[in-house]
């Protein structure tokens, strides 16, 4: 199971007990509105982190395989253009 499905289902099931619980306490339909509202901000806002934080950990993550794919690119043109100039005389294709 890959991470994004887990935390989306650890979410929903957080949320879900969450609302479960509020909705049978003992408290006036008023209290129990705001704190399903609490709630649902706070879940909201720790989503919202938890993506920040994934897109900011991909994004590190791509930009250092694209230089080492670039200085890869690099190397490998450096030694041909090294073994090409060995022979002078041959045709490059």
């Amino acid at each position: 199971m890959n991470a994004g499905k887990l935390i989306i289902g650890v979410v929903a099931g957080v949320a879900v007990g969450a609302a479960l619980g509020v909705l049978f306490a003992p408290d006036k339909g008023t209290a129990t509105r705001k704190k399903i509202s609490k709630k649902g901000h706070d879940l909201t806002d720790d989503l919202e982190r938890k993506f920040n934080k994934f897109v900011d950990t991909f994004s590190r993550k791509f930009d250092k395989l694209h230089d080492e794919a670039n200085d890869l690119a690099d190397e490998i043109k450096t030694k041909a253009d090294e073994a090409t100039s060995k022979f002078p005389n041959e045709k490059k294709l």
